[in-house]
């Protein structure tokens, strides 16, 4: 099997080692100086790339091409065209030129654009990242590439990417010069996505509409079992998971993704899949090829990938773990050493990071807002709405020692010894994890724990970039001045921590201590999405980003616009479900129900007169009360979404369907959860909590 996977493994890929066996040498040069720098292509060798790829995707089975981009929706998109060209009548050849590499032209008035462009204003373009590479998927060549419209505004998630990891690298590279480091030509960004998903049988699935139109349970009682027991995490594999999972590892690394790790997950029902790192942009375009074949392979095994944040109520959410560093030169800059109260240059990237998230608290927030992901922030194993850092015990005695002016007395290096001779004595780890940061130091990384499982991390990652990039032009604009630079650098150190100390935080993000403690802090609490969305146009907001070149204000009134409108939108697609679920499936099932009861009573007293029904009765009572409730709180649900509905302006509209819509469809599920605990489950018109997470 070793000799199999590393036979596969990148073999839809055009990677490094198939450029270097196909193309010119000098071509191969020029391209990948373009990569490794991050500067514009040659145009002049664009033909022979194409010529070369092309060639090798025919031989891999590919007769189309296609741009892959990232518009503004969530998921990707394509538009699939063949390679032929006619030659006479009757023939045709295989052709693709530089052109057609470099750009393409797509339809941008039918993406969302936020006001960008009208829908008579169709034009819009792709551009290759050559960063990225193409690969072959189902017959066809795969070029990723960003998406701009006809007047050159990013439509996309991974413009905007590209332009911040251009910046971070940018400022970083002076941050490094200050340290005698005159070799590094270039930052990376490495982030790795732990995805975590839900498994269900395809015919339950199927049987659930507010599974299939929204990816989430509107409705549902609890299980009698749900992951209390914690016998789920990390317990054996199912057969039929088990088969899927290998199925994705190998459709995985035959794309040249680095599926390392695989496991059950907390909630019953519940798996992650972990990566090894890769550069930003690429790592951005695995996670939705991911995404993408977790959802196919589970069809072919008879089950549904579940990516929703919060499928099921009451049990654990699903998230992706954004972990996130940068390296120079091969060398990992978040790597403290074994002396970290000497390495002055790891201290101050860690101050720029610490800074940057304390500076932009808000941003951070919004990149991980979303409809979905309201349901699980703060529950479970999710981290709070609020954001903080983790640092560890080790480092935080550190900076406590720095802003105090005290001797540091560094963490003893303990071993671990469980007292069983047959069983290897190990190094201990100098501190703990929290499972409850928003945003850890995990060794020689950050974990950004808050995006959502179903969300792309172009986001995240972009605010992450340029808020780290802002704090590093900072700091190389005050200590390029200095004329004592150790000193100066010493100084910013000790400032920059005691000015953002109070965004370190190592307790129980799940506390209501904590959130009375961060509010004293003077922390931002923005607990839903639209209160997050409110604050994304703050004047600092459009200065960092348009200062580095990330995103123009123009770009960002429009991302703004496409929030809410999509929060309201997702919303609004689940209240109509719920009217419709329950109206036409669930009252039907107890009404049902409550004429069996009250027949099987009648007919008891016929039988014998004058016998108790006292239980029929208490069960008809309680279940038409129920019932009265659900229908009192359709109607109810129905002039709340109509008003939302009418609503123009779509911040107004987000808001109305948050504050006013959303607790009316929990009125709602509390009187349908209600009725599904008293009626027969023989009568229930779909499956339960514990079908679907039990039976897979």
């Amino acid at each position: 099997m070793e000799k199999k996977i590393s036979e596969i493994f990148g073999s839809m890929v055009f990677n490094d080692d198939v450029m270097r066996e196909r193309l010119p040498k000098e071509v191969y040069k020029s391209l990948t100086k373009t990569i490794a720098t991050g500067k514009t292509i040659d145009p002049t060798i664009a033909d022979v790339v194409a010529n070369a790829m092309k060639d090798w995707a025919v031989e891999k089975g590919a007769t189309h091409y296609t741009h892959w981009f990232q518009p503004l929706t969530g998921v990707t998109a394509e538009k699939h065209d063949a390679f032929i060209s006619p030659v006479g009548a009757c023939k045709v050849v295989m052709e693709f030129s530089g052109k057609e590499l470099i750009h393409g032209e797509s339809d941008a008035s039918s993406f969302p654009s936020g006001g960008l462009r009208a829908t008579f204003e169709a034009r819009g373009y792709t551009a290759w990242d050559p960063a990225s590479y193409a690969f072959v998927k189902d017959g066809t060549l795969y070029i990723p590439t960003a998406f701009c419209s006809y007047t050159g505004e990013a439509l996309d998630s991974k413009t905007p990417l590209l332009r911040s990891m251009e910046a971070l690298s940018n400022q970083a590279l002076r941050i490094l010069r200050l340290f005698g480091d005159t070799q590094s030509k270039r930052v990376d960004i490495t982030v790795g996505a732990e995805q975590e998903y839900f498994i269900i049988d395809k015919k339950m699935y199927d049987r659930r509409k507010d599974l299939v139109y929204t990816g989430r349970t509107l409705f549902g009682a609890p299980a009698p079992k749900g992951q209390e027991l914690e016998d789920h995490y990390f317990g054996p594999l199912k057969t039929r998971i088990a088969a899927f999972m290998s199925d994705l590892d190998e459709a995985l690394w035959i794309m040249g993704i680095n599926a390392k790790t695989k496991h059950n997950e907390a909630a019953p029902a519940q798996h992650e899949l972990a990566p090894i790192y890769a550069t930003a942009n690429i790592a951005v375009d695995q996670n939705l090829l991911t995404m993408e074949y977790m959802k196919k392979i589970a069809e072919r095994h008879g089950l549904v990938c579940l990516l929703h944040e919060k499928p099921y109520a009451g049990v654990n959410g699903s998230g992706k773990h954004n972990n996130w560093s940068i390296s120079a030169n091969g060398k990992n800059l978040l790597d403290p050493g074994k002396t970290p109260e000497e390495n002055m240059q790891f201290l101050l990237i860690l101050a720029a990071i610490i800074k940057a998230v304390d500076d932009y608290q808000e941003l951070m927030r919004i990149s991980v807002a979303h409809a979905g992901n309201d349901h699980r922030l703060g529950a479970n194993e999710a981290p709070p709405a609020i954001v903080s850092v983790f640092v560890g015990e080790e480092l935080e005695s550190l900076i406590d020692s720095i802003v105090d002016g005290t001797a540091y007395k560094g963490a003893k290096k303990a071993m671990m010894d469980l007292g069983i001779p047959t069983v290897p004595v190990f190094r201990k780890d100098t501190t703990d994890r929290n499972r409850t940061s928003p945003f850890a130091f995990t060794g020689n990384k950050f974990e950004f724990r808050m995006p959502g499982s179903s969300q792309n991390i172009a986001m995240p990652n972009t605010v992450l970039n340029t808020a780290v990039a802002e704090s590093f032009r900072q700091f190389a604009d005050e200590l390029e001045q200095a004329e004592n630079l150790e000193s100066a650098i010493a100084r910013l150190i000790k400032k920059t921590f005691a000015a953002h100390k109070r965004i370190i935080f190592d307790g129980n993000g799940y506390s209501e201590d904590w959130e009375r403690e961060a509010a004293a802090r003077g922390l931002a609490n923005l607990p839903t999405t639209v209160d997050a969305y409110k604050t994304f146009m703050d004047p600092k907001n459009i200065a960092l980003f348009s200062s580095h070149g990330v995103m123009s204000e123009t770009e960002m009134r429009s991302r703004e616009e496409i929030y809410f409108e999509n929060y309201a939108k997702i919303v609004n697609i689940e209240a109509l479900t719920m009217i419709v679920m329950a109206s036409r499936d669930y009252i039907p099932a107890a009404e049902r129900y409550i004429a069996e009861i009250a027949n099987s009573a009648a007919k008891k007293r016929i039988v014998c007169e004058g016998i108790s029904c006292t239980v029929e009765q208490d069960i008809i009572r309680r279940l038409s009360d129920l019932v009265a409730q659900a229908y009192s709180a359709i109607e109810t649900l129905k002039s709340e979404e109509s008003t939302a509905a009418s609503i123009e302006d779509a911040k107004e509209r987000a808001e109305y369907y948050c504050t006013k819509v959303l607790p009316v469809m929990t009125t709602l599920r509390a009187a349908v959860d209600g009725m599904e605990v008293l009626t027969s489950s023989d009568l229930w018109p779909v499956p339960t909590y514990g079908d679907m997470m039990f039976r897979v």
